[in-house]
C-alpha cells in the first residue's frame, strides 16, 4: 500500500451549512499543520481543534479539525477531518492547498480500501460500506449495518469453525 496521504471532500458537492474534507496517510497531519500552523503537528490522538485554515499565508475559513492516530482511525492510518463552511469556494481552493501541500485526490473508495489492506475492515465490511451509503429503505439500511459490524463474517467465520 501506497505511504502517500490522500484526501477528498466527504460530504456531497453544493452549498451547505458545512463541507467536510478527509486526508489519511503518514504525512495527513503535517500536510495539514501547514495550514493550521506547526503546532499542530502535536496534536494528540482524538481530539478536536479550532483553528484559522491558511492558504498562502491568507485565512481562508475558520475549520475544526479531528485527529485521529494510527493505527486507531477508520484507515488505521494517521486521518485529520477538517470541517470548513460549506461553500464549494471554499472547499476546492482548501483541497487544491492541501494537493499542493504534498496530498493526492484519493479515488472513490480509497479510504475504504485502506482499511481493508491494513486490516480495519475484511472484505464484506468494506463492501458492506458501499451498502450503507448507498441504502434508501430502512430494510436496507439494517442489512448494511449488521454486514458492516461483521455479522456475515461471524456466520463464515463459525461456519469454517464447524467444517474444520
Amino acid at each position: 500500500m501506497s505511504q502517500e496521504s490522500i484526501v477528498a471532500l466527504s460530504t456531497p458537492h453544493g452549498i451547505g451549512a458545512i463541507g467536510v474534507i478527509r486526508l489519511s496517510g503518514k504525512s495527513s497531519i503535517n500536510i495539514t499543520a501547514n495550514h493550521l500552523g506547526e503546532s499542530f503537528n502535536a496534536a494528540e490522538a482524538n481530539t478536536v481543534h479550532f483553528g484559522r485554515f491558511k492558504v498562502d499565508g491568507q485565512v481562508l475559513d475558520e475549520v475544526v479539525a479531528t485527529v485521529f492516530r494510527a493505527p486507531k482511525s477508520y484507515t488505521g492510518e494517521d486521518v485529520v477531518e477538517l470541517s470548513f463552511h460549506g461553500s464549494s469556494f471554499i472547499l476546492n481552493e482548501a483541497l487544491d492547498a492541501l494537493i499542493a501541500s504534498g496530498a493526492h485526490l484519493a479515488a472513490p473508495g480509497e479510504f475504504t480500501q485502506r482499511a481493508f489492506l491494513n486490516g480495519k475492515l475484511d472484505l464484506s465490511q468494506a463492501e458492506a460500506v458501499a451498502d450503507l451509503i448507498a441504502s434508501e429503505s430502512a430494510a436496507e439500511h439494517r442489512l448494511a449495518m449488521h454486514q458492516m459490524r461483521g455479522g456475515f463474517s461471524k456466520e463464515i467465520a463459525h461456519l469454517r469453525e464447524e467444517l474444520i
